[in-house]
């Protein structure tokens, strides 16, 4: 396990999930979609709400997603599973601040999951870990979602002994390989309007 308390980010993951956030927020920015509004909440504050500082709560508000600066959440996340965390997942959820991203994919309709701000972050923390404690329970291989598939409720998730993407269902065992590795799966996606 890694004994400095950070957990290492992959490089190439962070080019594909830049290229791809930067494809998906001008193809919403250039058809006014809906997606990038939302409704203003001072209880839920986080970077992505644009010219927030005059808004009421309910007021809606456009948004985007912002890159993070630090994030020590999968140092914790490790350190808790006494295991080191695949780095491409480290860098998929420590990127940016964003609400869910739409798209598609061999597989279908899906939306990458992200978190809004560091209490979501948290939040996001506890799903990850009850999921690795299920993988551990049942005996199977550790894997961290990432991604929730349309209509079937299905999940894309990391392997973390080697990075590919998986279908899985929620408890269990993985279905089928989708990619080699996250940044692969990230360049292949299509960004949807829904």
């Amino acid at each position: 396990m890694n004994q400095n308390n950070t957990t290492p980010l992959c490089p190439i993951t962070n080019t594909a999930l830049d290229q791809f956030v930067s494809r998906w927020y001008e193809y919403h920015r250039n058809t006014n979609s809906d997606l990038l509004k939302t409704q203003y909440d001072s209880q839920w504050p986080s970077l992505c709400y644009i010219d927030s500082k005059e808004l009421t709560d309910g007021a809606p508000c456009l948004w985007k997603p912002i890159q993070q600066s630090t994030q020590d959440m999968f140092a914790r996340l490790s350190e808790a599973l006494e295991t080191d965390i695949h780095p491409s997942i480290n860098t998929f959820y420590s990127r940016y601040w964003s609400n869910h991203l739409s798209a598609r994919c061999s597989e279908g309709e899906l939306e990458l999951l992200q978190a809004w701000n560091q209490e979501d972050m948290e939040r996001l923390r506890s799903n990850l870990l009850g999921h690795a404690l299920d993988k551990k329970k049942r005996k199977q291989t550790l894997s961290f979602f990432f991604a929730i598939t349309s209509p079937d409720d299905g999940m894309l998730c990391i392997n973390n002994n080697n990075g590919e993407v998986w279908y899985e269902m929620p408890g269990k065992k993985p279905i089928r390989k989708i990619a080699d590795s996250l940044a692969q799966f990230v360049d292949g996606l299509i960004v949807t309007p829904i």
